[in-house]
């Protein structure tokens, strides 16, 4: 919707992992570089551990695009709400292999001669397993037990573990020991600073042909910055609000005021209903404690009501005047 109205040649603030909008701030090519080495080494487990939305995936995804395809076989596991069993159900199913009706053992060997016909092909296995966090320790396990497939000179499997923080306790428990002797790289991925997710924003807007329309001052990215704690999926969350409302409200120049008015209408939006008189009044004296006019809410309505309008000129365009009569007839 807004995209076009500020000449973007994409959404730039969406919030599925696209690697087109990869930024590299100093967390994230510190990660790419332990990914990297580890690719380099073909062995053992890699580690990485991050908040929520602070770009595990997102890094995942622009180091495939870097790999040589031909060379390397990926697959991933998104779904680790199982059991020990089931993991490896998943990992037959990621790579392709017939795992319907089989015993463990059946699996096993199916995995391991498959593991071999990519060696003797000339290419390499990775298994990436995401939110690792929800793995059970036996689960963990036979991820571990897969990475015994090895030939006289090399591991047939190498896997990535991406996880939240608390995947990290997992790891240091008494039971995973084994594992963690074959962890070969970690890395921990923290949020974005100040001056990095006034680059982030920057850099995503620029992927899609921003020409500085609309004007974002420091005060607007200090107040982003404030409200996600430099993680960019919500910074990407509270962007697209942002520029939903500059495209409704013809607004040309976003400051602290606009951000801070975003924020406020999440917050309400997400907010519990008050349960006595005494939250009621919290809510009533932080509305109260608004900069906004009532002159201000009224040229904020005249211009959605503008923007609406010209929706609704736009749609008669496109359809067929029959269609038009009948919604001015449901109308009336």
């Amino acid at each position: 919707m807004y995209e076009s109205h500020y000449g973007f040649s994409a959404k730039p603030f969406q919030l599925k992992p696209d690697p087109r909008f990869f930024f590299g701030s100093k967390g994230h090519k510190r990660a790419m570089a332990y990914l990297e080495y580890g690719i380099s080494q073909g062995e053992g487990f890699i580690v990485i551990t991050g908040e929520v939305g602070a770009g595990k995936t997102t890094l995942m995804r622009n180091l495939f695009c870097e790999l040589e395809s031909e060379n390397i076989l990926a697959a991933q596991i998104v779904n680790t709400h199982v059991g020990s069993d089931d993991i490896l159900r998943l990992v037959a199913s990621a790579f392709g292999v017939e795992y319907e009706n089989a015993s463990k053992a059946t699996l096993l060997t199916r995995l391991e001669q498959f593991l071999k016909q990519c060696d003797q092909q000339g290419k390499r296995a990775l298994l990436v397993v995401d939110e690792a966090q929800n793995l059970t320790p036996r689960a963990v396990e036979e991820l571990r037990m897969l990475s015994n497939f090895q030939t006289a000179d090399k591991s047939l499997l190498q896997t990535f573990l991406l996880g939240q923080p608390e995947f990290r306790r997992t790891l240091l428990s008494d039971d995973m020991q084994q594992l963690l002797q074959r962890v070969i790289a970690s890395y921990h991925l923290g949020p974005l600073d100040l001056a990095e997710t006034q680059s982030y924003i920057e850099h995503r807007l620029h992927t899609v042909g921003w020409k500085n329309d609309p004007s974002i001052d420091a005060g607007a990215f200090a107040a982003i910055y404030n409200y996600s704690g430099g993680i960019p999926r919500k910074i990407n969350s509270l962007c697209d609000r942002l520029f939903l409302m500059g495209y409704l409200e013809e607004l040309h120049a976003f400051g602290e005021a606009e951000v801070n008015q975003v924020i406020a209408d999440i917050r309400q939006e997400f907010q519990l209903p008050a349960k006595d008189a005494d939250q009621g009044n919290n809510v009533l004296n932080a509305r109260d404690s608004s900069n906004t006019s009532l002159e201000n809410i009224d040229d904020r309505m005249a211009k959605m009501e503008r923007s609406i309008l010209s929706v609704i000129d736009a749609l008669k365009k496109m359809l067929p005047p029959t269609r038009i009569n009948q919604y001015s007839e449901k109308d009336n």
